[in-house]
């Protein structure tokens, strides 16, 4: 892959930023180029990454409008030009709340999940997930067309898509009475599901899936085992519990997703808030890789301040490991004055 413009421009820089220096001060200068340190974007709730074509596409919540990022090198995403791709309506279903975007390339076409309710009735029981779609090589450019609501059998948030044995699957977090749980289902086209097979293949029930004042298991994003599991991350309890965190459902290979018996819940959190490095309220993730494909990286939110609420999340990334089971290894939430090494081959 040859040197990215934003790589030549680091290395002319740091040529003539290094004249005259020591030569351990050149070193230490060098050095500093090769890294970089988090946060992402210091207002990126929800974040979430794709990576085509040689770019990555970043978005997060923003709450008013869809709204996504463009960059060769994932690191300086705070550098990219932010697009406005899609403001809501003033009225209507989907008109309110615009949260947790996702965007997916399926089909040959660029398709955007997003939440959303209505500005004139707005609660859980009318908050939904919508997706619009659009034909050009680059999501951001071309012509955005609403497809609607997805067809899920309980109101809820935090769609994704993800493709498995020739079947492409919806999970998304559903609301079920006073809970959130997590609710799979086939998919007809990218925006229906097939009627009927809608399964809860997991509800809370531990006392970290609980906090906040809330029963919540939400931001579900699926991830395959190095051994052939079907893995799903999710984020569990409310948004403002500074103890928020990621936990872990495990389907083993050649099992049906949509059979609730198929998922066993890991009995801890697999990614979680760390005092000690002034990381809380660990969460709503997504993965992507590095661009020469041979590193793994989590992409989450965080804060800074064990405060109590939702404000304040900054989107970070870190890289991650296997298990030998073939089960990530996320390790601790990394303080944001570590820098670490930019991904390998930017």
């Amino acid at each position: 892959m040859p040197p990215t413009p934003s790589f030549l421009r680091q290395v002319l820089l740091g040529a003539a930023l290094t004249v005259g220096l020591t030569p351990a001060a050149q070193a230490q200068r060098s050095a500093a180029a090769r890294t970089f340190q988090n946060p992402l974007q210091a207002d990126g709730p929800d974040p979430w990454v794709i990576r085509h074509g040689g770019y990555y596409y970043y978005t997060n919540t923003t709450g008013r409008n869809l709204t996504l990022w463009k960059t060769k090198a994932l690191s300086e995403v705070a550098a990219a030009p932010p697009k406005v791709v899609w403001t809501p309506p003033a009225t209507g279903p989907n008109s309110y709340e615009i949260w947790a975007p996702e965007l997916h390339f399926l089909d040959g076409k660029w398709y955007l999940y997003y939440t959303a309710t209505d500005k004139a009735n707005f609660s859980d029981q009318t908050r939904y997930v919508f997706v619009l779609e659009n034909a050009s090589p680059d999501p951001t450019t071309g012509t955005w067309t609403d497809r609607g609501r997805i067809n899920t059998k309980y109101s809820g948030l935090d769609g994704s898509v993800f493709e498995h044995g020739g079947r492409r699957y919806f999970v998304y977090s559903a609301y079920v009475g006073p809970q959130s749980v997590l609710a799979i289902a086939p998919m007809r086209n990218p925006w229906t599901l097939e009627g009927g097979r809608e399964a809860v293949i997991a509800t809370p029930t531990l006392a970290w899936e609980k906090g906040g004042g809330r029963q919540i298991l939400e931001g579900p994003e699926f991830l395959a085992g190095k051994k052939g599991q079907l893995l799903i991350v999710y984020s569990a309890s409310a948004c403002w519990d500074d103890n928020y965190c990621l936990g872990m459902l495990t389907a083993a290979k050649g099992s049906d997703p949509l059979r609730p018996e198929s998922w066993t819940k890991a009995p801890r959190p697999v990614f979680q808030p760390s005092a000690a490095n002034g990381v809380w309220g660990t969460g709503h993730n997504s993965f992507t890789t590095s661009p020469d494909g041979r590193e793994n990286w989590l992409v989450y939110h965080a804060k800074a301040a064990a405060d109590g609420k939702c404000a304040g999340r900054s989107a970070r990334m870190q890289k991650f490991s296997w298990h030998a089971d073939g089960t990530p290894d996320f390790g601790a939430p990394l303080p944001l004055t570590q820098a670490q090494p930019r991904p390998s081959g930017e």
